[in-house]
């Protein structure tokens, strides 16, 4: 047996290098979920990852790989399709699943990466998680199963591409105790993690049962770090590991709060891990064991495998090859994206250099953290809250727990890359803020970002038409402009006349603005939202009744334009109308029997949960509901 898992000759320059054209490489990604860059080779002194060290060491690690959405399933569909979710329409999380019945897809002309793999001779398989956000109709894989392996390829002369999915580091794997201590019973004591030793981030609580939590984690990290050294060790025995390029990476940030979920580094920033074979040297990026600084974007992935295998990108994917020949300039700006996070809606946006990145938040009225069914019952956040309550919080930990957040955010990630100090209002910074609000607008309109239509319009216009978002909108969409204009705005006269446009979504986000506007809206503008509450698209009129009730406006009308939402066939406008009683008690109060009604009825359990919540603060209760 080769000495741990496989051995590399030393001293190589060059030159002489195979045709990989001629010689395609094998490709292996082992993808993980939910951590950030916690292994030993990326300087953490408690990760005990000797496999991964060892890969690291003779391949390339990447210390500014990015996330294009810091959760699961966008985060999965930025890498399928190369492309962003916010302009495919996949960016909410779970905007399909079996349950929800009114969900998107994507185009069929979009091709995903192992079809155009396929096509171009590879054996493709995926063991086992997809996850796309969507609904795929067609079979991309060759096999996607739990016993789906590069081992079943039809002879040994196939080259292939496959994906082997761990999950024993998800959130989930950090807050079930069961399951955690189910999935490291093996783990030697010698790798496991002191609670003591940890250090707590800032915005944390330094308690016992949150020092338990960050050890859990370092644990299952452990754990899956041997798994990573028997699939290594797996391709080496095979004969493989000299001819197959390998990528290690996670699909988000650390399952946490303030890191999954959210648009910090915490939440995006991921480990990624490139060992290339001696025989392809011609594509190294530096030499072995470097640290390689450029930036990655997950829409990167899909256009890098497809360029290293000698198949034809696309033209509709957005991200560019980062490894091979004949490369693209490298990218100077990595985009990310939050959309609606289970039953929450708080659209952000981000771009981020290499040093820089910059956070627009559409929706600032709404808190830091809001309540989200599954994050709210882990113990961090039980710890969290009795904090809160207890007035023992740091001030970085204060922000967690804001009931506003600012409309924008520049941070300096060289001087602060745990991103607590904002500059925006930093006037030596002006020239950067500038800029790069300048780049995050033009890249909003160059993908045509569908985040900001609001997801029950969204998929009424694709049931209408016919089309998948991203179709409709190219055809369609010259009101695209004066709706960026319109969701950033804070001139109320500007609004006033947004609430007229003939556009529903523009509609929708003039009375998003009046909403978000810091001063109290005036009395023409307070007559003319009453007559909106009347719009003809139900949704329109569900914005006007927020606004009007954020400005202490309350009557008949609003109640009607909030029944007739609850009643409405779009799931995503009882959604949409369910969040509106959530945040005002008093309408919860006046509707609670038909809240009740369709926490018991309603088969999208993010409207059982929102009421479920609003119901729970209007009675002082703790129900709980799936």
């Amino acid at each position: 047996m080769r000495k741990y898992f496989f051995s590399l000759l030393i001293g190589f320059g060059l030159n002489g290098c195979l045709d990989v054209s001629s010689h395609p490489p094998n490709i292996l990604w082992i993808t993980v979920e939910d951590i950030s860059p916690d292994l030993g080779c990326y300087g953490d002194p408690l990760a005990q990852t000797p496999a991964l060290d060892d890969l690291a060491s003779k391949g390339f690690r990447y210390s500014n790989a990015i996330a294009n959405a810091p959760v699961c399933a966008p985060a999965r569909n930025a890498i399928i399709t190369g492309m962003y979710p916010s302009a495919l329409g996949t960016l909410h999380m779970r905007s399909f699943s079996k349950e929800m019945k009114s969900s998107g897809r994507v185009p069929d002309h979009i091709q995903m990466y192992p079809e155009l793999l396929r096509a171009a001779g590879y054996y493709c398989t995926n063991n086992s998680k997809e996850d796309y956000n969507f609904d795929l109709k067609r079979n991309i894989w060759d096999e996607s199963s739990k016993n789906a392996h590069w081992k079943n390829r039809p002879n040994s002369q196939t080259p292939f591409f496959s994906i082997f999915n761990l999950t024993m580091t998800h959130e989930s794997c950090i807050n079930n105790k069961e399951k955690h201590d189910r999935l490291t019973q093996d783990l030697p004591t010698a790798l496991r993690t002191n609670p003591d030793m940890v250090a707590v981030p800032p915005y944390y609580p330094d308690t016992p049962t949150i020092r338990t939590l960050l050890a859990r984690h370092y644990d299952n990290i452990a754990t899956m770090d041997r798994k990573v050294a028997s699939i290594l060790k797996e391709l080496d025995e095979a004969g493989e590991l000299e001819n197959t390029i390998v990528f290690f990476y996670s699909d988000h940030g650390t399952g946490l709060p303030r890191h999954k979920r959210w648009l910090f580094d915490t939440g995006v920033k991921v480990p990624l891990i490139v060992y290339i074979p001696e025989k392809f040297q011609s594509l190294y990026p530096s030499q072995p064991g470097d640290e390689v600084d450029q930036l990655v974007s997950f829409v990167d992935l899909a256009p890098t495998a497809l360029h290293l295998a000698g198949a034809q990108i696309p033209s509709n994917m957005q991200g560019q090859a980062f490894l091979g020949k004949d490369l693209k300039t490298e990218r100077e700006y990595v985009f990310i994206a939050r959309g609606r996070m289970d039953e929450r809606y708080d659209m952000q946006r981000g771009v981020r250099t290499k040093r820089y990145k910059y956070l627009r938040y559409y929706e600032p009225k709404k808190s830091f953290i809001q309540y989200m069914n599954t994050p709210e019952k882990g113990p961090l956040m039980t710890e969290l809250r009795k904090a809160e309550k207890n007035g023992a919080l740091s001030p970085e930990a204060l922000q967690l727990v804001s009931l506003t957040k600012p409309k924008e955010s520049l941070f300096d990630l060289h001087t602060d890359p745990l991103e607590l100090n904002d500059l925006s209002n930093d006037p030596n910074q002006m020239n950067q803020l500038k800029r790069l609000r300048e780049v995050h607008d033009q890249w909003m309109i160059k993908t045509k970002d569908v985040g900001l239509i609001p997801e029950p319009i969204m998929r009424n216009w694709e049931e209408k038409s016919g089309q998948p978002i991203y179709d409709w909108i190219r055809k369609q969409g010259d009101f695209y402009e004066i709706l960026i204009q319109m969701s950033s705005s804070e001139n109320e006269d500007f609004l006033y006349e947004g609430l007229n446009h003939p556009n529903e979504a523009v509609r929708y986000w003039a009375g998003q603005g009046l909403y978000n506007l810091d001063q109290e809206i005036s009395d023409f503008t307070v007559e003319r939202l009453h007559k909106k509450l009347n719009d003809s698209i139900i949704n329109v009129g569900i914005s006007a009744a927020r606004a009007l009730l954020k400005n202490q406006h309350s009557s008949k009308q609003i109640i009607n334009t909030l029944v007739r939402g609850l009643e409405s066939d779009n799931e995503w406008t009882r959604l949409q109308t369910a969040l509106v009683l959530d945040d005002f008690s008093e309408v919860m109060k006046t509707l609670e029997d038909k809240a009740q009604e369709l926490i018991k009825t309603d088969y999208n359990k993010y409207v059982a949960r929102v009421l479920n919540h609003g119901l729970n603060q209007l009675r002082g209760t703790d129900n709980e509901v799936r």
